[in-house]
Order: structure tokens, then sequence, then C-alpha cells
């Protein structure tokens, strides 16, 4: 699978972080037979083998730099049908924003509407059984 880009430049931009301010890292991350995509490719494989759905950023940091710290590592076989979701954030304009909310407004409107014109259900009255009482004596 081929990562987004802002997937991989933001693992990047960690490793790159790291390396500035770890010598001891810079070695390990400066390393020819070591690239990013390899790294993006370990992570996703780590990640379907654990079996979990979500991570916290420092678990996937701490995937990427494991991956450059360990000389014979298992990168395994590329994605093809890989879902990342990242955490960033979109800053909308003022017209989205308010496309947003007219959209917003509109659907609430529909779904009330329905709901107003959606026919009413009518509960099934159950007959109940009199009941003998002390005064109604069953005669042999």
């Amino acid at each position: 699978m081929k990562a987004s880009n802002h997937f991989k430049n933001t693992i990047k931009a960690y490793l790159d972080q790291r390396a500035e301010t770890d010598v001891l890292f810079l070695l390990q991350y400066s390393k020819p037979e070591k690239n990013i995509d390899d790294c993006i490719t370990y992570i996703f494989n780590e990640v379907k083998k654990s079996g979990c759905n979500g991570f916290a950023d420092d678990e996937i940091y701490n995937m990427a730099v494991h991956f450059y710290d360990k000389d014979n590592i298992e990168i395994g076989m590329p994605m093809s049908n890989a879902h990342v979701v990242v955490n960033h954030f979109v800053e909308l304009t003022e017209e989205e924003k308010e496309q947003a909310r007219q959209d917003a407004i509109q659907k609430a409107q529909d779904e009330a509407y329905r709901k107003m014109t959606q026919p009413v259900k009518k509960t099934k009255k159950i007959a109940l059984t009199p009941q003998l009482d002390a005064t109604h004596s069953i005669s042999m």
C-alpha cells in the first residue's frame, strides 16, 4: 500500500526531529539500507498483526524508531488495502463553514418532516378474560 503523503510526512518529521536531538538515533536513522517507505510498510504490518484498530501517536512513532533501531527486522509485505486515519486539523473557509451549517439545517428539517409525515402505528388492544369472583360460583 502506498501511504498517504500526510502520514508519511508526519512520521518522517518526527524521525527527523528525533535524529536532531538524539545522536545515537541519528546513527541508526542514517543507515543507507533503511528508508521511509519500508518503515511505513513495517508499521502497517505491525498494526495488522496487533489486531487493534486504534493507536496513540507515540505507539506509532515507537514502531518507526524500532524499525530504524533493529538491523535484521522483518518488514513484511506491502499492503494493498490498508486504511489509515491521521490526526490532523482541516481549516475550513468561511464559505465552507456556512455551507456545512446550511446542509446540517436542511438535514434536520428533512428528518423532522419525515417523522411528522410517517403514519402512526396503532397498538393492538388485548381483550382481558373476565375473572370469576366469589359471587359467581360454579355448581356441579
